[in-house]
């Protein structure tokens, strides 16, 4: 396994255990750079009051553009219709230790026909207690990214 593999998987680590921590059952389904091309899972899948949230997981130094490739999308749009639930880039700036969640609906398609987050939705993005209100309160993300008041950005 490569060093990038290894990190990468720390940070899904991490991201599965602060979500426990917060009370969400979690599962880690590590199937990157797996021979299981077919299957259509997420990285982490946790899940709250019957809210079911799957994660993309992706890493920068930085608050800045975030590239991300077609076919991850879309086994991640799979997987939330089937599951009924919802579909985030989780965006962990190494460094600052800060997870930013990104419902897909906010991602940008590019003209090769990936997708991109830009830094402008990056830095305004949910943290994980705002994930962890919304479980709790049943509220539509949409709605929630409506109202979200400075305050409630920590």
């Amino acid at each position: 396994m490569t060093r990038v593999r290894r990190i990468g998987f720390q940070h899904e680590r991490d991201l599965a255990r602060k979500l426990w921590e917060l009370g969400f059952a979690v599962v880690r389904a590590p199937a990157s750079g797996s021979k299981a091309k077919r299957v259509k899972y997420p990285d982490v899948v946790a899940i709250l009051n019957r809210n079911v949230y799957a994660f993309e997981v992706k890493t920068t130094h930085r608050e800045r553009t975030i590239y991300i490739p077609r076919h991850q999308v879309e086994k991640l749009v799979e997987f939330t219709k089937r599951a009924g639930g919802e579909g985030f880039i989780a965006v962990k700036i190494i460094g600052e230790g800060v997870w930013k969640l990104v419902p897909l609906t906010q991602l940008v398609e590019t003209s090769s026909g990936n997708y991109k987050i830009e830094a402008e939705t990056l830095s305004k993005a949910l943290k994980l207690r705002d994930l962890l209100t919304l479980a709790r309160g049943n509220t539509r993300i949409d709605d929630f990214l409506k109202h979200k008041t400075p305050d409630t950005q920590s």
